[in-house]
């Protein structure tokens, strides 16, 4: 009886004992795992916020993200490969638009090269039918001063200025001229251009003819004058004698003048006021101008 009585208290106080030890076990079970819990919600906090921001950085912030950011309470590793499944789409979205931007880049260039080809090529025609007009005007000049050397060796006269064209016209109105008419015809070329007699004669006036401005008169053997005027030089003197052709001057603006040229005129004198058609009397002596 003693000893049932006995072991009855010993097995109450283990039970007592145990009890008590599994309280402890149970709290410190329940402490340690809140620890845990947590640790874990911090540490996905901060995860989250870093994921955020470097998403932000690559500006791919949004639908691709929101899954990782959103992740429910499920552990770290869940939530980390969230993350970087989201970081992987923020890359590849970040080279598709280099991408794009490179392929723009070429376009661009390739635009800017076509126009300017196209640009060197428009001026390289342009250049090349400026050239072909300058070739076609040599060649036009040289065949005038062909014919008229030919009609020199016939008859000895010549066009006062080789291989140029008329401009205003014998009698043409106007109130440049004092008598409202323009008493010759003119031969526009650049100051210096070589200025030659029309015909063999006698140099009778050389010097300053007032609106005429330098100017030289020159009797023919057929009795009648030329005068070359607006002259920016002279080469003869009066009472010289002088070949069909030879130079006697230059082209000039001197006197009553708008610009560089040759006034020419054939007279029954040697003084204004007898001239008569200075392109018909090159025509008789074979010249055509």
């Amino acid at each position: 009886m003693a000893f049932t009585r006995a072991t009855a208290q010993l097995a109450e106080k283990l039970n007592d004992k145990l009890t008590q030890a599994t309280g402890k076990l149970t709290e410190a079970t329940e402490a340690l795992t809140e620890k845990h819990r947590n640790a874990g919600r911090a540490t996905r906090t901060r995860v989250g916020l870093a994921g955020a921001a470097a998403l932000a950085a690559t500006g791919v912030v949004g639908a691709v993200a929101t899954p990782a950011i959103a992740a429910p309470e499920g552990g770290s590793s869940a939530y980390a490969l969230g993350f970087v499944q989201a970081a992987a789409s923020g890359d590849t979205i970040a080279d598709e638009l280099k991408a794009q931007a490179r392929a723009q880049q070429r376009l661009a260039d390739a635009a800017r090269r076509a126009a300017e080809a196209e640009k060197a090529e428009k001026a390289e025609a342009k250049k090349a039918e400026e050239a072909a007009a300058e070739r076609a005007a040599h060649k036009a000049a040289d065949e005038r001063a062909e014919r008229s050397a030919e009609r020199r060796a016939a008859g000895g006269y010549v066009d006062p200025v080789a291989g140029v064209d008329t401009t205003t016209t014998y009698k043409q109105a106007g109130s440049s001229w004092s008598s409202g008419k323009h008493s010759g015809v003119d031969f526009p070329a650049a100051t210096g251009t070589p200025v030659r007699s029309v015909g063999p004669g006698t140099v009778v006036t050389v010097g300053w003819g007032g609106a005429y401005g330098n100017q030289i008169v020159i009797r023919h053997a057929d009795g009648k004058y030329t005068q070359y005027a607006h002259l920016s030089a002279t080469k003869v003197s009066p009472g010289q004698k002088v070949d069909g052709g030879q130079r006697i001057g230059a082209v000039g603006s001197t006197g009553n003048s708008t610009g560089p040229h040759l006034h020419f005129e054939a007279r029954n004198g040697a003084y204004y006021g007898s001239d008569f058609n200075p392109i018909s009397y090159l025509a008789s002596k074979g010249v055509d101008v």
